[in-house]
């Protein structure tokens, strides 16, 4: 239960924020969130000193939907800040946008701070990915390994070929920035372009991190960054960190579960962005290049660390993985599957509900036991140097280049042991979700293939590995429920297993009914009939948008294809006021349009999903959003493919418990493009007449903001 210290704290610093912010209105949505959020967190098992985890069934989780304007991020960084506080808890943000984390960090939480007067430290946490390794770029930069321009060995594998002089003059002109602290060692504060697979050879990773050892750690941007998280109140993070860190078992990129409490913001792409963590692949070609360079790698360790046994074993089953992965090559160049004609750009060979080829069955085992056979002895070995480095300190130089280097091959290694286990596993039995099994090959490309194996859920993986373990989690988004209620988001999350887990749907502070109009036109083509639905489309845009008034109108299509069509046939008089995404950057694009509509012009943007979602376009920048078609996404990956077939067989229908659902929730999110503000105003067109003519259509218009309807 909340305590008299705590309801008096939210009360107190609410109070002050409304006393500090001459405008500021209080919202009984936004109250009633906080007051959730408290009581909640107030709910929290604690085990006592060498007790056991407590049993955790969901009493600390709320789900809980925010329309805009109810002001989601104040409500949980008050509430949930007080709570840490109290509690003996660190607060963890999370969200599916850079954007969103940068507004956390720079605006809102200095904002609460400032006007709550609720002091709270805060810092970004960023994967391990965005950091310069001062040691590799040393490394790279030093005199011998400049000399490799005129035929000298490079000292280091980093590079898969020879750099380039402009490569290494980006990375001395790093190097010295680094040196001198104009540059922190953060990529997004780098100020020019940098090349991908240039960072790529001076980026911090963790299988070639010297740790404690290194030389440079007491400037390792990296490290820097980890003890200020140790530090602070609130760790705004991102969903794929997040999830990072709860697949290597919690606590090792964040603060630990059981000393958490979670805010996951944008929480409707969780599922997805879990199922993407989860999943593993790998190269064909990258895997050879691995087994091949390997034993040159393990001599050298086996020299420094006398594990001349292991390094042995580590190649033996290197070699083991090498045969089998020519054995695939045998069987892929003629699998029927993976030939094209050229008209698409990738081919598939999805392997029906995850079952093993039974020609390839024993193929699938024994490329596992040589994979999971490497990966244990290249972590032996791993492990003897980082032991060899604490014994011998005067060859610390020449094992931490080594381990450096090796730590490239720890990755490969883990890479593929994770795509063969999962390929290698079958269901425990029918109630078990089977795992998406395919193999990918570029149309352009016939020298090389991919691996990919993914499960078809991430339920099972959140439900042990976060909603079991965390102090509390609050999941909050705009749109949460789908055809009324929260079922597809408890059941993809795994939440539906937690029976104490609280949902709530809170009250818009808009005036629909005042504030805007829903018009459907009487369209006689279905989009199931693209060509003529097109034609409506043509036929319609010039009826629905005004070429003298100075608003903007925002128009959403579902396919590139279609909407490209339409533009090429936009009216002369219109011409000159579209906007199509993809014909520059999105950043440009808005430039341009709140431009025109400074200028007094109209201005019309075409824009694909993308654009439904997150694009803020308040007052006259948005007065008009057209939804050319219903947002369905048909399955057409191997992951929706599996699932699909998987419902089928147990008798239900994957277009009404997934499509439909998924398409409600996209349609809502469109449709919230118009609304931005209290003071806003505007009209929502769809011209798909199945929203009226099909009974899933109604169930989705039933979910739309309660606007006057015209027409």
């Amino acid at each position: 239960m909340l305590t008299d210290l705590e309801k008096n704290a939210i009360r107190d610093h609410y109070r002050a924020i409304s006393e500090n912010l001459p405008h500021f209105r209080p919202r009984s949505a936004q109250r009633e969130m906080i007051a959730a959020i408290a009581n909640a967190f107030s709910r929290s098992k604690t085990a006592a000193e060498g007790e056991d985890a407590p049993e955790r069934n969901g009493e600390s989780i709320l789900v809980v939907e925010g329309p805009t304007g109810v002001g989601k991020s104040l409500a949980y960084l008050l509430a949930g800040g007080i709570m840490a506080q109290t509690r003996g808890k660190r607060l963890i943000v999370s969200s599916a946008t850079v954007a969103l984390q940068e507004q956390l960090v720079g605006r809102d939480l200095p904002f609460v701070v400032e006007k709550s007067g609720l002091e709270l430290t805060f810092a970004l946490a960023k994967g391990r990915g965005r950091y310069l390794c001062p040691y590799k770029l040393y490394q790279l930069t030093q005199s011998h390994a400049q000399q490799t321009l005129v035929g000298m060995e490079l000292p280091t594998v980093l590079f898969d070929t020879k750099p380039r002089k402009e490569d290494l003059d980006v990375l001395n002109d790093m190097a010295n920035r680094f040196a001198s602290r104009q540059f922190n060692g953060d990529r997004d504060t780098w100020a020019e372009k940098i090349d991908d697979s240039l960072w790529a050879q001076v980026t911090n990773d963790r299988h070639g991190c010297l740790k404690s050892t290194c030389p440079n750690r007491a400037e390792c941007p990296f490290f820097l960054a980890r003890d200020e998280l140790e530090t602070v109140d609130v760790v705004v993070a991102n969903h794929d960190l997040l999830l990072a860190d709860i697949s290597m078992g919690g606590g090792v990129i964040l603060p630990a579960p059981a000393n958490s409490f979670y805010c996951i913001d944008e929480a409707h792409h969780l599922p997805k962005k879990a199922l993407s963590q989860f999943a593993a692949e790998h190269s064909w070609l990258q895997a050879l290049w691995t087994m091949e360079k390997l034993p040159a790698q393990t001599q050298k360790i086996a020299l420094l660390c006398d594990k001349v046994d292991v390094a042995n074993l580590a190649n033996e089953a290197a070699a083991s993985l090498l045969e089998s992965f020519n054995e695939w090559q045998f069987h892929l160049q003629d699998a029927p599957e993976l030939e094209g004609d050229g008209s698409e750009h990738e081919l598939i060979w999805l392997w029906e509900d995850g079952n093993i080829p039974e020609d390839l069955a024993i193929l699938v085992q024994n490329t596992f036991v040589a994979a999971q056979s490497l990966l244990k002895n290249v972590l032996a070995l791993s492990d003897a140097l980082a032991q060899t480095r604490r014994d011998k300190e005067q060859d610390s130089s020449q094992i931490d280049r080594v381990a450096s280097e090796f730590g490239i091959f720890v990755a490969r290694a883990e890479q593929i042991a994770a795509v063969w286990e999962l390929m290698a596993t079958t269901p425990k039995d029918e109630k078990e979700p089977p795992l998406a099994k395919w193999i990918s090959r570029r149309i352009d490309d016939k020298t090389d293939w991919q691996f990919h194996a993914s499960p078809i859920s991430s339920a099972a993986m959140l439900a042990s590995g976060l909603w079991r373990r965390a102090a509390g989690v609050v999941l909050t988004s705009a749109t949460l429920q789908s055809l009324g209620n929260f079922n597809l988001l408890l059941n993809q999350t795994g939440l539906s297993w937690l029976p104490e887990t609280t949902t709530l749907a809170l009250h818009s502070p808009f005036n629909f009914a005042e504030q805007g109009e829903l018009y459907i036109p009487p369209l006689s083509a279905s989009p199931k009939e693209p060509a003529a639905h097109t034609e409506e489309v043509v036929k319609w845009l010039p009826k629905l948008i005004d070429d003298a008034a100075a608003i903007g109108t925002l128009v959403l299509f579902t396919s590139r294809k279609q909407m490209q069509e339409v533009a090429f046939r936009l009216p002369e008089n219109l011409l000159p006021y579209l906007l199509v995404q993809g014909e520059q950057s999105k950043t440009k694009l808005l430039e341009q349009h709140h431009q025109a509509l400074k200028d007094g012009k109209p201005s019309i943007i075409f824009g694909l999903d993308s654009f439904a979602e997150g694009l803020d376009l308040p007052h006259e920048a948005c007065v008009h959003v057209i939804i050319v078609k219903l947002p369905f996404s048909m399955p057409d990956n191997p992951i929706e493919k599996t699932q699909s077939r998987w419902i089928e067989k147990r008798g239900g229908k994957p277009f009404m418990e997934i499509t439909v659902p998924e398409a409600s929730i996209k349609l809502v999110q469109a449709v919230g493009r118009l609304i931005r503000t209290e003071n806003d105003y505007g009209r929502v067109t769809i011209l798909d007449n199945r929203i009226k003519t099909q009974r899933y259509g109604q169930q989705m218009l039933a979910c739309l903001p309660p606007f006057k309807r015209i027409g």
